[in-house]
């Protein structure tokens, strides 16, 4: 078994030994550089599995995992991007190699629901669809729920997507004959598919935060990246019908991670990454989009953990808020079975917050025990953070 090239820092090699643990393979390291594995238990049967499901792995036996195939689908030049997980610049988003090796270090199966109450960009979401496993994600943001939606169920309206193209488009860029009608009117008027509706939706904010933060031509913009995410659409439907994939469902939600409408014991997993509101304001990070979507954001900042209060009443607040959502995650989840929290210590106020051992600490309280702290160290011009904590809690 071979690593994939970009497995470069230590904790993905800590990630990937323990996926193969979790998936019940013996294995032993065969090369000085770390990168060669060897498996002592094969088998044919037990060679499919390992195929179907490793993030870390390129290769067994020369055969190429379905990870290799599923990130050969990129439109981007980041190697974490491909199919639809680059749409929308969206701060914070997970490393998507490293949610699929949680899920196999977690033990979630083919039908199992994975719950991501902070889901944010729906990178969880797009994780657990290719895997197969079902998903239930909620998020305060509007603008993160439309994000999350378009990555995993435009796939399913993919021939109306490519049938309303020409006419969006003479919309965007009106004529003599035409005048420009509400942008969310028309979309509104021209299709009954909410699927249809959000895919087009979420075209334009990509354009708006293209003019906002890069000053970017909106026209220009607009029908560049409407290409693009029709072709990411594209390889999704082809990479599904090539590897033969049964997609996991998924549920995305505008919902309160502090009163989730879930039954007690009733989800099998949790990842997530808890807001770092104290560190950045999302509401202010992504105004321009909010605005566009007739969002006051002023009254938005009311319902964010981590935004709302100010001074020192915000750190309280926080932690409050906190309390309140672990306490949920620990109602919701099943016995025995895992949460997973990737989380760093914040500065505010050009302090640290400690909300690593604050988190560690609250989980023990509530009945979780800590299983895993691997050091993850963040790099990239534009990461708040730059070294993460993930945890992995057991419910007793």
């Amino acid at each position: 078994m071979s690593l994939f090239d970009n497995v470069q820092f230590i904790y993905e090699l800590s990630l990937a030994e323990l996926e193969l643990k979790s998936l019940g393979v013996e294995y032993s390291i065969c090369s000085n550089e770390l990168r060669e594995f060897s498996v002592t238990n094969y088998s044919p049967k037990f060679k499919e599995t390992i195929i179907k499901r490793v993030a870390y792995f390129k290769t067994i036996d020369n055969d190429f995992t379905h990870y290799y195939n599923i990130q050969e689908k990129n439109r981007t030049n980041s190697v974490n991007q491909y199919l639809t997980h680059w749409i929308y610049p969206y701060k914070g988003k997970f490393h998507p190699q490293m949610i699929r090796a949680l899920l196999n270090i977690i033990g979630v199966q083919q039908g199992d629901i994975v719950l991501d109450p902070f889901s944010g960009s729906g990178t969880t979401a797009l994780e657990c669809q290719l895997l197969g496993i079902n998903f239930f994600g909620v998020d305060i943001s509007p603008l993160c729920v439309i994000q999350g939606r378009v990555k995993t169920e435009s796939i399913y309206v993919l021939d109306e997507i490519v049938e309303l193209k020409d006419e969006i488009i003479s919309n965007i860029e009106p004529n003599l004959f035409q005048k420009t009608e509400n942008y969310y009117e028309f979309i509104s008027r021209i299709t009954d598919s909410e699927k249809v509706s959000n895919f087009y939706i979420l075209a334009r904010l990509v354009a708006v935060s293209d003019n906002s933060r890069r000053k970017r031509d909106f026209t220009t913009s607009f029908k560049r990246n409407l290409e693009l995410m029709i072709s990411s659409i594209k390889d999704y439907h082809l990479l599904k019908k090539e590897l033969n994939l049964t997609l996991g469902k998924t549920k995305i939600e505008i919902g309160d991670a502090r009163k989730l409408n879930l039954k007690d014991n009733s989800v099998d997993g949790i990842i997530t990454s808890p807001p770092y509101s104290i560190a950045l304001d999302y509401v202010q990070n992504d105004e321009h989009a909010l605005k566009d979507l007739g969002y006051e954001t002023r009254k938005l900042k009311d319902k964010f953990i981590g935004v709302r209060g100010d001074g020192k009443s915000r750190l309280f607040l926080y932690n409050e808020d906190m309390l309140s959502s672990y306490t949920e995650m620990h109602r919701v989840l099943k016995p025995n079975k895992f949460a997973v929290i990737i989380i760093g210590n914040a500065t505010y106020q050009a302090k640290e917050i400690n909300t690593v051992d604050f988190t560690i600490d609250v989980m023990k309280k509530l009945g979780f025990k800590l299983t895993l702290n691997i050091n993850k160290i963040i790099f990239g011009l534009y990461n708040v953070m730059k070294k993460e904590n993930v945890l992995i809690f057991k419910k007793a």
